[in-house]
């Protein structure tokens, strides 16, 4: 992966090359120093994260489009604000042609993102955030990997290496990026269904994709689905959520906006989109493949 770069238009104009790991900022040991005092001393930090190359904002927020964020993903032609008046244009992204992989029994090929938390289960998960039973952190740096097992010392993680942790094996393969990205899109959508009901939150977990987490009225109306198991009218579960809202407008109001966020929110996972079903007669189901399995936690 040692040709992984993106080409930044500088304010003045000029062109710089950046690797992973560079830093853009005031300070003159920065990969790209900008003498300005509108920018901070370490403004932001190249990075790859899931095989694209992404500007994370390290003092101040970046600016796109007229929005505020704090992570951009990058492609040529866009315009970064590190401040007003201060942007930068992306010029070319070179990215790499494989990224690293994870693999296991009850794992299956999880894509390393940039940082991950492997808790070995049963079911193992592979997780982009802090868990506090995970037994294994992983990380990228620049161009390479480290890892370590609960609290060994950090090791460089490639290609080939096998991570024992107490009776379970997973290994570290290469995986092309476009293959990557393929099957995080088609197969995760039509991959087997494990979820948990937990009264006001939902985790649905699939093989290869990260946990989807239901939060909010979206996670109780699917709570409900789940300790039901029948298709229910949709007053039922309503009453259950707002049981002191007396005007049955008000309430159908509530339902349709906060159902309309629950399937959006399975949208924007990727999850089939016939998860939850209306039947057009004021009843909603939960649709369920033979291979989908439920859990009632509530």
């Amino acid at each position: 992966m040692t040709n992984v770069h993106v080409v930044v238009r500088a304010p003045d104009g000029s062109l710089h090359r950046l690797l992973p790991g560079d830093i853009i900022g005031r300070v003159w040991t920065a990969a790209l120093t900008i003498e300005d005092a509108r920018v901070s001393e370490t403004h932001a930090l190249v990075s790859l994260r899931d095989g694209a190359l992404v500007l994370l904002a390290l003092r101040r927020l970046l600016r796109v489009e007229g929005r505020e964020v704090r992570q951009v993903t990058l492609a040529p032609g866009l315009v970064i604000e590190l401040a007003e008046g201060v942007a930068l244009s992306i010029e070319a992204v070179q990215l790499p042609e494989v990224v690293l992989a994870l693999e296991g029994a009850g794992l299956g090929r999880r894509v390393l993102p940039g940082t991950a938390f492997l808790r070995v289960g049963p079911p193992p998960e592979l997780l982009p955030r802090y868990v506090p039973d995970a037994r294994v952190q992983i990380w990228s740096y620049g161009n390479g990997w480290r890892y370590r097992i609960d609290e060994g010392e950090a090791r460089d993680l490639t290609a080939g290496d096998a991570l024992t942790v107490g009776t379970s094996v997973f290994r570290v393969v290469e995986v092309r990026l476009r293959e990557a990205e393929r099957n995080g899109t088609e197969v995760g959508r039509d991959a087997p269904l494990r979820m948990i009901a937990r009264h006001v939150t939902v985790h649905v977990h699939r093989e290869g994709q990260p946990v989807c987490v239901l939060g909010g009225v979206p996670g109780r109306i699917m709570s409900e689905l789940i300790v039901m198991g029948v298709p229910v009218n949709w007053e039922v579960i309503a009453g259950q959520i707002w049981p002191d809202e007396v005007d049955r407008g008000v309430l159908r109001r509530r339902w349709d906006v906060h159902l309309g966020r629950l399937r959006g929110k399975l949208r924007e996972a990727q999850i089939r989109e016939d998860l939850v079903r209306p039947d057009g007669k004021g009843n909603l189901e939960l649709v369920l493949s033979p291979l989908d399995i439920v859990e009632d936690q509530a």
